[in-house]
């Protein structure tokens, strides 16, 4: 029900119904800030991102063809939109999500504030800290790979969709990545975090692989 409800939104979004496409924002708002913050590691910098994303996404529907799910469409242009800030390093202007509709009138789409909570924060803060200082030291694109499978939980089939590569190559940038976020986090906290693909039972969860 809820794909059916999705392909209406976007046909409507796609013709210029803003309403429509703020059900698509409100939708996939929390985990494409998620992807976001995750790639830059900078909560100001990520919701900059994530409006652009929504921004891009509003300006190019019409390019959405249907092969593929929206969300991988979507999760394609935000990955990249954050890739292209990582590659340039240069600050984004806040964006506002105001936006014509189809009888040339404004309309302003409502995001609630994504940051985390005082008690989110807190959270197993070392290890989180030390999670990010190592992310940020990676290649952008390992940053990107590592971003989909563990922020977006995505299959290796979903991930070679959104970057546009085969599984086998997906799973190859995986393992690289792997290593290299292990060495990182060995040489920063001089202590290794789980590989794992499950979240360790009690305690923290330290989200790697």
């Amino acid at each position: 029900m809820r794909k059916i409800k999705e392909h209406i939104w976007v046909k409507k979004a796609a013709s210029g119904d803003a309403d429509a496409f703020e059900q698509l924002v409100l939708t996939y708002q929390t985990p494409i800030y998620n992807l976001c913050f995750r790639m830059v590691g900078n909560a100001e910098d990520a919701a900059d991102l994530t409006q652009e994303s929504f921004l891009k996404a509003w300006n190019h529907l019409h390019s959405f063809h249907y092969e593929a799910a929206f969300s991988t469409w979507l999760y394609r242009l935000a990955s990249n939109t954050c890739l292209d800030f990582l590659r340039s390093m240069k600050r984004h202007p806040q964006i506002s999500l105001t936006v014509e509709d189809n009888d040339g009138e404004e309309a302003t789409l409502d995001i609630p504030d994504l940051s985390p909570s005082p008690e989110e924060a807190l959270l197993c803060a070392e290890e989180k800290a030390l999670l990010a200082q190592a992310m940020q030291e990676l290649e952008p694109e390992q940053r990107q790979i590592l971003t989909l499978r563990v922020v977006n939980e995505m299959s290796y089939a979903d991930i070679a969709d959104v970057l546009r590569i085969r599984e086998g190559t997906v799973k190859s940038r995986l393992s690289r990545a792997r290593d290299a976020l292990r060495k990182k986090l060995l040489i920063i906290g001089n202590k290794p975090f789980s590989s794992s693909s499950n979240h360790q039972k009690g305690g923290c969860k330290v989200e790697l692989l």
